[in-house]
């Protein structure tokens, strides 16, 4: 038996210590950052904001490549194929992994032998706005609203956010409305405005200054407890619906493989930048909550995620258009 474990602590030796050498002289290159969004969008400020602080401690530059399209898939489908080597990393939102699945009957990526989740650094609601010359003043109208009259509501797309959280919405409250599906928010935030569409569910802060400037009005918000960007605004789960919460996490990845010494640098970096003060701050001014979650949780996130909108789906009949 002794000879046993003398033998896999040297094993284990002989591994680790070309890991740890590994990480000592990590970074020693330009990082390559895959993002799933358009330049600018919220995805897209999130991680630049994150990756800035990660550049000062490692001192190398981290590339943006914004490769939006396919709900993430296209993004993810280019990180997966890159180097293990900790020098590609992906930052998506969550629903690539957790509806996709479920929406597209093909994925060129598999969560599981493709990549290795680092951790959900910060969550983020939706907000629930109509006109203001909609003749509602509060969820509960709007649903008696809807049995009375034919709705529509937006979306930046299918299977986004705005879609799954609205979907959600509807499954658990009986509202009734067609899904519109636009090619990104600020579409969406003009049809809703110009009546076009009588509600959307979309982040907070593409509603908050339409709300007020008495263009919009605000209904309910998503998460399980209220924005601290819209305190007055009452949750979903207030108002009747208590097991209510649909948020969505910004999810920070390497493909599988990557040396753990070096996944664990990036791991402590981004979930250091994350929980900066200053980034703290501006993050609140974006309606997101850092999280920063260690990799196995946001594995089980990740999972328990994808359970629950593959129910939604189901039920709602979501599919990809």
């Amino acid at each position: 038996m002794r000879l046993l474990i003398t033998s896999a602590a040297i094993a284990w030796g002989l591994i680790a210590v070309p890991q740890i050498a590994e990480a000592q002289n990590y970074p020693n290159k330009p990082i390559r950052v895959f993002v799933s969004s358009t330049a600018g969008g919220p995805l897209d400020v999130f991680t630049r904001l994150v990756t800035h602080k990660m550049e000062e401690r490692l001192h190398q530059p981290f590339v943006i490549e914004n490769r939006s399209g396919a709900g993430g898939n296209i993004a993810a489908a280019g990180a997966a194929q890159a180097e293990p080597d900790g020098y590609t990393v992906l930052f998506s939102i969550d629903t690539t992994f957790t509806v996709n699945p479920s929406l597209f009957k093909q994925n060129p990526v598999d969560l599981d032998k493709d990549f290795v989740p680092l951790s959900v650094l910060a969550k983020f609601g939706q907000a629930l706005g109509v006109p203001s010359t909609l003749p509602v003043s509060s969820l509960a109208d709007l649903i008696e609203l809807s049995r009375k009259k034919d709705l529509g509501y937006g979306s930046s797309g299918t299977g986004s956010p705005a879609h799954l959280a609205f979907s959600y919405l509807q499954a658990v409250s009986g509202l009734k409305a067609t899904h519109i599906p636009y090619r990104g928010n600020p579409p969406a935030l003009l049809a809703l405005l110009n009546g076009d569409i009588q509600a959307a569910m979309v982040v907070t802060t593409s509603l908050l200054p339409l709300a007020q400037e008495s263009k919009v009005k605000l209904l309910a918000y998503s998460d399980s407890t209220r924005s601290e960007a819209i305190p007055d605004v009452p949750t979903v789960a207030e108002l009747g619906y208590p097991n209510f919460e649909a948020v969505f996490g910004y999810v920070m990845l390497v493909p599988a493989n990557t040396p753990k010494s070096i996944a664990d640098v990036l791991f402590t970096e981004a979930t250091h930048a994350v929980m900066e003060p200053d980034v703290r701050e501006k993050l609140k001014s974006t309606d997101t909550v850092p999280i920063a979650l260690s990799s196995r949780d946001s594995v089980v996130w990740l999972h328990n995620s994808r359970k629950k909108w593959a129910d939604v789906i189901t039920k709602m009949n979501v599919s990809a258009e």
